[in-house]
């Protein structure tokens, strides 16, 4: 069962800073938030949710996507995506960990922000992620390694909703793999 607990990484601590408008109109930070992490396999990875949306386009207006992203991200049943919306969340890996060969039904932007990463696909292929690549993730299996013996690795991930995926008259539906227990099915 995944837990709340402080930073595991020796990585920079992360803020989230949701803007708004005061009675002006003019741009402020309306909310400042620490990073709250999820622990998972052995404390090896850790989730940062910094955000999620529920649906699209977003309503900002009174403050109803800040509203709804406190209750999803209260109720315990966010899985990796959130269907008909976002999820940006950061990840942490240990040195020399590979995270559980998994597919989200879901179009992801994954950035490496710190260390390197080899983003692994069932197919056996392998490609080496450095600061700053980006892996569009296309709903397919896949893992991250960091392949440092020594150095926290960290990436940014923003997951979008998709179609369910059809490839050779079957559906290609999530997979959460091992290490994940706790982790609720996405449901989309």
């Amino acid at each position: 069962m995944p837990s709340q607990q402080p930073q595991i990484s020796d990585l920079p601590a992360i803020t989230t800073y949701l803007t708004g408008h005061n009675d002006t109109g003019k741009a402020i930070v309306e909310q400042t938030r620490p990073a709250n992490w999820t622990v998972y396999d052995n404390k090896e990875m850790a989730f940062n949710v910094a955000y999620t949306t529920s649906q699209f386009p977003a309503n900002l207006n009174d403050n109803t996507d800040i509203k709804t992203h406190d209750k999803v991200t209260s109720s315990g049943k966010l899985g990796l995506v959130n269907p008909h919306g976002t999820v940006c969340r950061t990840v942490d890996f240990a040195p020399g960990f590979e995270c559980m060969m998994h597919r989200t039904q879901s179009l992801d932007y994954g950035i490496v922000i710190a260390g390197e990463i080899e983003l692994v696909l069932d197919s056996g292929e392998r490609q080496l992620m450095k600061p700053g690549d980006i892996a569009v993730q296309r709903a397919t299996m896949h893992s991250w390694k960091n392949p440092s013996e020594s150095k926290w690795a960290r990436m940014t991930f923003v997951l979008q909703d998709c179609e369910k995926l059809v490839v050779g008259g079957e559906v290609l539906g999530e997979d959460h793999g091992r290490g994940t227990e706790g982790l609720p099915m996405s449901g989309n």
